[in-house]
């Protein structure tokens, strides 16, 4: 799958190791950055990683910064993204299943990183439900047309 990745300067560390794990799984990873802990504002690059799913040159991708609010915040002010910003496997399994989250945001000060490794796999792996699920979605869709138009 391809996937975009990003952080700040808070989530750099973070951001590295889930880039090396995805690559070792086989995925295409995209690294729009930051490509150091100099400090940088989360919102331009997690406004770059929204922008490759939304230009269609990547699937997927995961944002980090310090608790992850910040990205959170940037990516779900795209058209067509559903970001989740998740602290648990239950989140993140219930962000795919339910929501269809394109986006996984982290925050690397409040998650260890073997636990972040962790909710990466269940994000790559969960399924969407559809069903009533899907038709939620079309509501949500429909309320950016109108909103974001």
């Amino acid at each position: 799958m391809k996937i975009a990745v990003a952080s700040d300067h808070g989530g750099y560390e973070l951001k590295e190791k889930i880039k090396q794990h995805l690559i070792e799984r086989g995925h295409e990873v995209t690294d729009v950055g930051t490509y150091s802990t100099t400090s940088v504002s989360y919102v331009d690059f997690g406004h770059q990683a929204c922008e490759k799913i939304n230009d269609g040159l990547c699937e997927r991708a995961i944002l980090v910064c310090g608790t992850g609010i910040g990205m959170s915040v940037v990516a779900n002010k795209h058209k067509g993204i559903r970001a989740a910003l998740c602290t648990n496997t239950f989140m993140v399994d219930m962000a795919r299943r339910h929501n269809d989250a394109n986006v996984l945001v982290l925050g690397a000060r409040v998650l260890a990183i073997p636990y972040a490794i962790m909710l990466v796999d269940i994000f790559m792996s969960e399924p969407f439900d559809g069903g009533r699920h899907q038709e939620r979605l079309n509501q949500i869709t429909k309320l950016e047309e109108k909103i974001c138009d």
